[in-house]
């Protein structure tokens, strides 16, 4: 994918947190207990993951800017799962007003990456830099905000988030399969490198939604050796932790 400068990676966060704001400000207070897209989680559920991978990400920038490091979730795996638990039990107002302010910090720790400081270690994924915790937090906002199903949509999606999709979701695919994109006016792109192909299409906010684990809104399909065939099936979302040892 076309690589964006640091500039253009800030300003694309914050234009998802604003969209954040918008979607969750059109939710209504009633629809907080209901079944979110996410298998098992009602919105209430999402929306104290987002409160928690924002703040997360934030800590992660702020320690980073300081030339230290911390773990990602306090208590790991365990502490989080808690802790979103925990949160969808709060009242609608105060869950909103938790999310805003988790995305505020988030916002104020971007604006505050020091000059050369994008480069600077951080514990996501075990090793990643400053970079890689603000495209997580691009992925992480505009993702969730789109999951609402209020006034963000797929079709919201930048080409460039999209090209970031299909290069980061690329570990989803399994070490067998070789995928050939063709996404509606654009140039194809190969992901994988196995033994067995499949010619995948559709617009390419759709590709990178299905790639991501969510409902495409329009159709997605896969061939091989020429006949139409189920879309494969794709290994799990990448973690943010450090990998176990």
């Amino acid at each position: 994918m076309t690589q964006l400068s640091t500039a253009s990676l800030a300003t694309a966060v914050h234009d998802a947190t604003t969209q954040a704001r918008s979607a969750i400000g059109a939710l209504a207070p009633e629809s907080y207990a209901a079944p979110s897209s996410l298998p098992g989680w009602s919105n209430a559920h999402l929306l104290a993951h987002l409160d928690g991978v924002t703040r997360a990400l934030a800590r992660q920038l702020a320690y980073a800017a300081r030339g230290e490091r911390i773990g990602f979730y306090d208590g790991g795996v365990d502490g989080r799962n808690e802790r979103i638990e925990l949160g969808a039990l709060q009242q609608p107002a105060a869950l909103a007003t938790r999310v805003g302010e988790g995305l505020d910090l988030l916002d104020e720790a971007i604006t505050d990456i020091p000059d050369g400081g994008w480069d600077a270690a951080t514990s996501f994924r075990g090793d990643g830099t400053v970079t890689d915790c603000v495209l997580a937090a691009w992925r992480e906002v505009l993702i969730h905000a789109t999951d609402l199903e209020t006034t963000v949509g797929l079709a919201d999606w930048p080409a460039e988030f999209s090209a970031h999709l299909f290069d980061f979701l690329s570990l989803r695919v399994p070490a067998d399969v070789r995928l050939l994109l063709q996404p509606t006016g654009r140039q194809p792109l190969t992901l994988g490198e196995g033994a067995t192909g499949y010619v995948v299409t559709g617009m390419e906010f759709d590709l990178a939604a299905w790639l991501a684990g969510r409902e495409p809104s329009g159709p997605v399909r896969a061939t091989a050796s020429a006949d139409g065939v189920d879309l494969p099936g794709l290994l799990p979302w990448p973690s943010g932790l450090a990998p176990a040892r």
